[in-house]
């Protein structure tokens, strides 16, 4: 289990929305580009890691409980994503990390892979 504020600074991420999460833990990171991949995971206090920046990251989040989604490769979100995120209590994160690098980081620190 790891607190959001942990992510972020492992990360050398950036709070977009949901700084009022920063004590809120996660347990387990899913990484990937496919939203339909992420439809399928069935766990509680999930990260979601993507390069994927648009909207759709942010209803798949909501459609899966997942509360904390960190943007890799330096994406920046959009004034909707972060609409939609506020709305529905998302923390949304940038990382200028690669997807690979980022998933190694939190593996390291001890966040398990959902497979």
């Amino acid at each position: 289990m790891m607190k959001i504020k942990d992510v972020v600074a492992l990360l050398d991420g950036s709070v977009i929305t949901g700084i009022e999460n920063n004590e809120s833990s996660v347990d387990m990171a899913f990484a990937s580009d496919l939203m339909s991949d992420v439809l399928t995971v069935k766990t509680d206090n999930l990260l979601l890691l993507t390069g994927l920046v648009n909207v759709q990251a942010i209803r798949t989040a909501e459609m899966s409980d997942i509360t904390c989604v960190v943007f890799v490769r330096n994406k920046r979100v959009t004034e909707e994503m972060t609409t939609v995120a506020r709305e529905n209590r998302i923390t949304i994160i940038q990382s200028p990390y690669s997807m690979y690098k980022a998933s190694g980081i939190l593996f390291e620190a001890g966040i398990q892979p959902v497979y």
